[in-house]
Order: C-alpha cells, then structure tokens, then sequence
C-alpha cells in the first residue's frame, strides 16, 4: 500500500506550486502533464518533474536567506 505523505504545509501556495509544476513539465517536453494520466508517465518523467521543482525551491530559499 502505498503511502502519501507529500501535503502542502501552507495550503495558499497549493496554485503556485501547481503551476510550477507545470511550468517544469513544459520545459522538460512533457506536454499537457496537468491533465495527464501521471501512471502513463515513466518513473524517471516524473521525476524529473519533482526533482526540478525541488531544486528550483531549494534555489529560491537560498537566494531569500541570502538576502539576494
């Protein structure tokens, strides 16, 4: 069984992460990835989504604890 623990924290930024997402799919080929069924997608697809986002997070929260 699998188990989700991947909850949004602050629920008001559920529209930009989305969005993110999307905006990261695109740039990585994947047309159409909001309404695409994600089980066709391969592991690797996916994850490159997800590890994208996180990286540009990561990135965001350095350059805003650095003041830049």
């Amino acid at each position: 069984m699998a188990n989700n623990n991947n909850r949004i924290v602050v629920p008001e930024a559920r529209k930009a992460l989305n969005q993110m997402k999307t905006e990261v799919a695109n740039e990585l080929g994947l047309t159409n990835y909001d309404s695409t069924d994600k089980g066709t997608l391969s592991s690797r697809q996916n994850g490159y989504v997800g590890g994208n986002m996180t990286k540009r997070l990561v990135e965001s929260a350095q350059r805003q604890m650095s003041g830049k």
